[in-house]
């Protein structure tokens, strides 16, 4: 769920090149924030965030400078400034671009290099909106770095990457609510050692700690969570202490640092300096779910790389994202086991496959890039498996090893230049032309490979390199008698190869590069005789699913299974698919294989227990069928598994006769909002809602005055200790338009009666 709001967030910004990118060859100033000290705190009655940010700089460029210019949140109101404890100027200008401010501030004294100096900043946020970055409300606030809540230099979208370091935070937010940074706590003040991105929650949670190698984990569950939901929690805990200990093992000591795994309805997937915020569904969920466990594994990944040891420079997104991502697979392989990481491997694929006919260079992209996200991320994760394969393992994690602790004892950090050139020296040339190519010029590999031909007693396949390097990789050939032979091979780049099989049995299957260990423009023709693999035919055969043609995408689907059997999101749409075809035992027996995964995606688990609900109901049995429905909300995957667990939950209870009885309380308060909205009365109907939220809801019905608005109340379900959704049916007549649809309503409990917090699952049936 981070990953698209973060995503969409950093994609559609665009910045300015900023101070401290500059090349620090050319005499001019450049700033490095050595530390933050932050005195901060929300205020829910007016809606804004009151601050004084205290930046201790380093001038790390090779001129002196005499003023610094800071970036913020465009709606933040600058009160002061003060540059080494004196009172100074500043210049407030915007960057409509960026939707940000720019605040120029003047130093009392020229600053020379290598001197350290520090900024102050009186301000204040306000809040008119709740978001997945910022928001203030009775239910809780939080401020993460994407919302530009405080001052820096650098942001997420420089060159070079946003500032981070060591920083102490002291947030004063509303009385009896739980205050979560990073760092350690003490006395209302977090002080992080570690470099990080200051940010900050305050809310209601249930705290428990990890015991035996999870020690020093704090999990922070939903307040109210059950037995079920806090045994899930100690059992995501206890991953993040295996992951610790594995990373210990290959690159040293683990830090001495609190962890903390925040559960959030908001903001899931940030992470920094030893805190994640995990999808509060994810404790909900029958097993721990691949995406929840690398997210788990990235996060403790960077205790050690951006942590102890500041990435910096050029490029630093294919260590920050791409290195970071390879580790976190390295150890889902070592926890969960082969096939689990090939499956992952095979989704960083397809997801890379996406951009790889118009991605930039790794060494140069940065979030502006469209492409940015999908290659440091996925191409990145590919191309540090190809470098740990020709260089070897053990060498691999010595050169890193080695680059963080020097890194971190020099100052210096850990930059892309100084690592690539580290594993080019154990590589050799062979490594230092691959990794040119792969980190400094776009993608165009594409390997292809022709029918086999018989030769003497031999078979012989061509093979082709378009791309600009040298591929040494295997081919592997599969015989009519079943045996599976490999050879080695070197592909010349923009040149053809053979592959030479010293067998008389006739090959039916040939395959080049079968670990797919060299990012492609194109997966697709690595095989002969061709068949479907990679993102194409997932498309073509939803798009058959879509026009009922189900045979021709089972045919599909099974094809492209027989070459890659680990490709999950393949055996999900093949499940649904016999499903369609009311083939129930077949589709009965993919839903279940994809429950019994190690760990499966969230998305695998909410559409096996959708599928079994459904033909729970084609066999009579709805108290069955009524719980694999539960199952699916409860994982609440995405839109469609959730609506769809929500619809049939609703259908399987009534059919058992005995349909739970919806909440008296949540009735009564959804009859006066029926009443609020038919009146237009905007200043009732914002009574009705929790502060922040829905706001284009509100002004959308009391704007145009609705003639008919009918809510019945169908389920109710508490969620936590303050939150229930009910599934309505509505029934609507608006502008002269008739709407029918069946709705999920989430309230909040806030100061002793319900308000409105979200309207989610909208089914719209007229």
């Amino acid at each position: 769920m981070i990953k698209s709001i973060f995503t969409l967030l950093c994609l559609t910004a665009i910045v300015c090149a900023l101070p401290c990118a500059r090349a620090q060859g050319d005499g001019s100033p450049a700033w490095q924030v050595v530390r933050y000290d932050i005195t901060a705190s929300t205020n829910p009655s007016s809606r804004a965030l009151m601050a004084r940010v205290q930046i201790t700089m380093r001038n790390v460029g090779r001129g002196s400078g005499e003023r610094v210019t800071l970036r913020i949140n465009s709606k933040a109101e600058i009160k002061s400034a003060t540059a080494n404890d004196t009172a100074t100027t500043f210049r407030v200008s915007q960057d409509a671009k960026a939707n940000q401010q720019k605040v120029e501030v003047t130093l009392p004294v020229s600053v020379a290099p290598n001197s350290t100096f520090n900024v102050a900043i009186d301000y204040q946020v306000p809040s008119t909106e709740n978001n997945q970055v910022a928001a203030i409300s009775p239910l809780g606030s939080h401020f993460l770095p994407l919302s530009y809540w405080y001052p820096t230099p650098a942001n997420a979208l420089s060159p070079r990457g946003a500032d981070t370091a060591s920083y102490r935070l002291r947030v004063s937010t509303v009385a009896g609510d739980t205050l979560v940074s990073s760092g350690r706590f003490s006395e209302g003040t977090f002080d992080q050692t570690l470099n990080g991105q200051p940010f900050f929650l305050s809310g209601s949670w249930d705290v428990s700690e990890g015991q035996g190698e999870a020690r020093g984990i704090t999990v922070y569950s939903p307040k109210g969570a059950s037995a079920e939901e806090k045994k899930q929690a100690e059992t995501i805990a206890a991953l993040a202490g295996a992951a610790r200990s594995y990373f210990a093992s290959l690159l040293g000591p683990a830090p001495d640092a609190p962890l903390r795994l925040v559960c959030v309805t908001r903001g899931a997937g940030f992470s920094d300096s030893g805190t994640l915020l995990l999808d509060a569904a994810a404790l909900r969920r029958s097993k721990v779910d691949v995406g929840t466990a690398s997210q788990v594994a990235e996060m403790i990944a960077r205790l050690w790389i951006g942590g102890v040891t500041i990435v910096r420079a050029e490029g630093y997104g294919v260590i920050r994202e791409g290195l970071v991502r390879h580790l976190s697979t390295s150890f889902i392989e070592k926890q969960f086991g082969v096939e689990t990481a090939i499956a992952e491997r095979i989704r960083q694929r397809t997801a890379f496959a996406s951009d790889a006919r118009r991605d930039a260079p790794l060494a140069l992209t940065t979030p502006l890039d469209s492409s940015y996200f999908n290659s440091v991320g996925n191409k990145g994760a590919i191309v540090w498996r190809l470098v740990e394969r020709m260089i070897g393992r053990d060498s691999f994690f010595d050169v890193l090893r080695t680059q963080l602790q020097r890194g971190a004892a020099e100052g210096t950090g850990l930059t892309l230049a100084l690592f690539r050139e580290s594993s080019s020296l154990r590589g050799g040339e062979q490594l230092r032309a691959m990794l040119q190519y792969q980190l400094n010029q776009t993608s165009d590999t594409d390997l292809l490979v022709g029918l086999p031909q018989a030769r003497g007693g031999e078979w012989v396949v061509a093979l082709r390199n378009v791309g600009a390097v040298d591929v040494s990789t295997k081919v592997v050939a599969l015989t009519e008698t079943g045996e599976r032979l490999a050879v080695d091979v070197v592909i010349p780049s923009r040149n053809f190869a053979e592959a030479v099989f010293k067998t008389s049995s006739r090959l039916k299957y040939v395959e080049v590069d079968p670990e797919k260990d060299y990012p492609q423009v194109n997966y697709a023709n690595d095989i002969s005789p061709r068949g479907p693999s990679g993102e194409e035919p997932m498309v073509e055969a939803a798009r058959l699913m879509q026009r009922q043609d189900f045979a021709r995408a089972e045919t599909m689907l099974n094809s492209l299974l027989a070459q890659a059997p680990h490709a999950e999101e393949a055996r999900v749409l093949l499940a649904r698919t016999l499903l369609s075809e009311n083939k129930y035992e077949p589709a009965e027996k993919e839903f279940r294989s994809l429950l019994a995964l190690r760990a499966p995606t969230a998305v695998a688990i909410a559409w096996a227990n959708v599928g079994l609900g459904e033909i729970s109901l084609q066999r009579g049995q709805p108290p069955a069928a009524a719980r694999f429905f539960d199952e699916a909300v409860r994982a609440d995957a995405d839109y469609a598994t959730t609506l769809e667990g929500r619809k049939g939950r609703i259908k399987a209870e009534a059919a058992s006769g005995k349909p739970p009885v919806p909440d008296e309380t949540a009735r009564a308060f959804i009859a006066q909002l029926d009443k609020v909205i038919l009146s237009g009365r905007k200043a009732d109907m914002d009574q009705m809602l929790v502060p922040g939220e829905l706001t284009a809801f509100a002004k959308g019905v009391s704007g145009s005055q609705p003639d008919i608005w009918q809510t019945q109340v169908l389920r109710t379900e508490q969620l936590d200790a303050t939150r229930m959704a009910v599934d309505v049916h509505l029934n609507v007549k608006q502008l002269g338009r008739e709407l029918s649809g069946n709705p999920v309503l989430v309230l909040a409990r806030v100061g002793g009666g319900w308000k409105l917090l979200s309207v989610a699952y909208f089914d719209e049936v007229r």
